[in-house]
């Protein structure tokens, strides 16, 4: 545990942090797209249409991971964003900056994939369905983030100051979760559970859950890649900046 923490306060330094993320940024690269293939070619060619949708349900393995992605990348950020009020951890505040681009992409795919797929089902692209308005206002909540950051000239101070909307905005997350729950809605309720039993076919559910694995990949790569380069920005300058941009180690 102790060589644990010192792991981690080590990656908390500039240079070291930016070996860490030139070398693993790749590598979840590498293991997000074959995992992302094997899911859309089994949700494309290899699971059967659905009995009441047809094949317009496949929209269902782009929808879903990128919406349980839309959460989990807001709560990281804003708990990115805590520790670095907190303990003033510089490198959390890169990385809860470098989420609200990330998770405001995912967002976008799940409101533009929940529209695609309930034109069919509905018979409308939107309606002020309770679960699609707060979804709309995650997406709201990412770009006010991404802009606040980007308001501000001295980046620390603007990195506290969206990771303190952040922080405000998670209480929307369980709003969201819950939705079809509390309210009468037209979006269908929970049909696959992680850790319970789902409602869907099982033989429909291998895909989902490659492309579901796939997605952290994609975060992560993505995080370390944006955390990296804004790493490197702020410390533009200094001497080992200017090793590496020289080839040097």
């Amino acid at each position: 545990m102790t060589a644990l923490l010192r792991w981690f306060h080590q990656l908390g330094s500039p240079p070291t942090f930016d070996r860490f993320a030139a070398r693993w940024a790749p590598v979840c690269w590498l293991i997000a797209l074959p995992l992302l293939g094997i899911g859309l070619w089994q949700a494309l060619f290899v699971v059967p249409a659905d009995y009441q949708q047809g094949d317009s349900f496949r929209i269902l393995y782009i929808h879903v991971p990128s919406a349980w992605m839309s959460l989990l990348v807001f709560a990281l950020m804003a708990g990115y964003a805590a520790i670095a009020h907190i303990w003033r951890i510089k490198l959390c505040e890169i990385l809860a900056m470098a989420c609200a681009p990330i998770g405001a992409a995912f967002t976008v795919i799940t409101l533009l994939t929940g529209s695609i797929w309930g034109k069919p089902m509905w018979g409308t692209w939107w309606d002020w369905d309770p679960r699609l308005t707060t979804e709309l206002i995650l997406l709201f909540l990412y770009l006010g983030v991404m802009a606040l950051y980007r308001a501000i000239d001295d980046r620390r101070n603007a990195a506290r100051a969206a990771g303190l909307l952040a922080i405000v905005g998670v209480a929307l997350l369980p709003v969201i979760r819950y939705s079809v729950v509390w309210w009468d809605t037209l979006h269908q309720g929970q049909t696959i559970s992680v850790f319970g039993t789902s409602k869907m076919d099982p033989a429909m559910l291998p895909p989902l859950w490659w492309i579901v694995i796939a997605t952290k990949f994609v975060f992560a790569g993505s995080l370390l890649t944006r955390a990296r380069a804004d790493n490197l920005v702020r410390e533009a300058g200094r001497d080992w900046v200017r090793q590496r941009a020289g080839g040097r180690p």
